[in-house]
C-alpha cells in the first residue's frame, strides 16, 4: 500500500551557517564546500532505486531564498520544466533522472523571521538581552524573536503547509495499491529552524515544547505516517532505499 513522505532538506553550508549567525531573510550564497556537499548528497540519496525517487514526487516547495534554491539545483532531480528562479550558479550535468513534480516557491517554508536577531550569533543574542533587562536564557521555541515572529506566528504558517500537503498531495493516494499513478512524496527545500519546527508541528506537537532535533547544513529528514493513515503522521526515523516490486 502507498504511503507518501516529506523530505525535507536543510540548505547546505553558507558562510553564516558556519559562524552560526541566524540567517533569516539575508540572501547569502553556499560556500564552495557547501556546494560540494550537496552535489554529493544528491548522488547518493536520489535516483530510481534510492531515498528519493524522482519519478515518485508529486510536488516540491522551496524557500525564497538563494541558498534553498541553488540546493536544490544540486540535488539534480531531473526536472523538465523551467524553473521558478533564474539559476543561481552552474547547472549540473544532466541526471538522467525524469522527475515531473512542479516546483513552487512558498513563504510558507522561508526560515523563521529573525527579526532584531538578524545576523547575530546565540552568545550576541544571550548579551542583548540581558543588556535590554530580558531574560538572558533565551529560547527561540518559547519566546520567538523581537521584531520577528513568534512561535504561534511561525505555527499558523506551517499549519498551512501541512495542511495543503495532506489535502492535495497525501490524501488522495495513501492507504491506496501501489502503482504508477499513485505517488505522492513531497520534496521541501528549505532552512534549520523552520524544518525542525515544521518536523514538531508534522506530528501534531506544540513549537513551545522545544523539538529536540538537530538539522545539519546539507542534510535531509523523512516525515511519513504510521499504519498508512492520513491521522498517524510520524518521523521516520530511518527511511530505506526503492527496490521494484518490493
Amino acid at each position: 500500500m502507498t504511503t507518501p513522505r516529506v523530505f525535507v532538506v536543510r540548505h547546505g553550508e553558507t558562510e553564516w551557517s558556519l559562524s552560526g549567525k541566524h540567517t533569516g531573510s539575508t540572501d547569502i550564497p553556499l560556500t564552495s564546500n557547501g556546494e560540494k556537499r550537496v552535489e554529493v548528497t544528491g548522488k547518493a540519496l536520489v535516483g530510481d532505486d534510492r531515498l528519493i525517487n524522482p519519478k515518485r514526487l508529486a510536488h516540491i516547495y522551496v524557500s525564497p531564498r538563494q541558498r534553498a534554491q541553488r540546493t536544490f539545483e544540486l540535488l539534480n532531480l531531473g526536472i523538465k520544466d523551467p524553473l521558478p528562479w533564474k539559476e543561481w550558479g552552474v547547472k549540473p550535468e544532466t541526471s538522467g533522472f525524469d522527475c515531473r513534480a512542479r516546483v513552487e516557491i512558498t513563504e510558507d517554508i522561508r526560515e523563521w523571521d529573525y527579526g532584531d536577531y538578524e545576523g547575530i550569533t546565540s552568545s550576541e543574542i544571550r548579551g542583548l538581552r540581558e543588556k535590554h533587562g530580558l531574560n538572558r536564557n533565551w529560547d527561540i521555541w518559547r519566546d520567538g524573536c523581537p521584531g520577528g515572529e513568534s512561535p504561534d506566528e511561525v505555527t499558523q504558517r506551517l499549519d498551512r503547509l501541512i495542511k495543503h500537503i495532506r489535502d492535495n498531495w497525501h490524501s488522495p493516494v495513501i492507504g491506496k495499491p501501489k502503482g504508477e499513478t499513485h505517488h505522492g512524496d513531497v520534496l521541501i527545500v528549505a532552512h534549520g529552524h523552520i524544518l525542525r519546527a515544521f518536523a514538531q508541528r508534522w506530528i501534531g506537537k506544540a513549537i513551545q515544547d522545544g523539538p529536540a532535533l538537530i538539522m545539519e547544513a546539507g542534510g535531509v529528514g523523512t516525515l511519513s505516517y504510521e499504519h498508512h493513515n492520513i491521522d498517524e503522521p510520524a518521523i521516520l526515523l530511518g527511511g530505506a532505499f526503492v527496490v521494484d516490486g518490493d
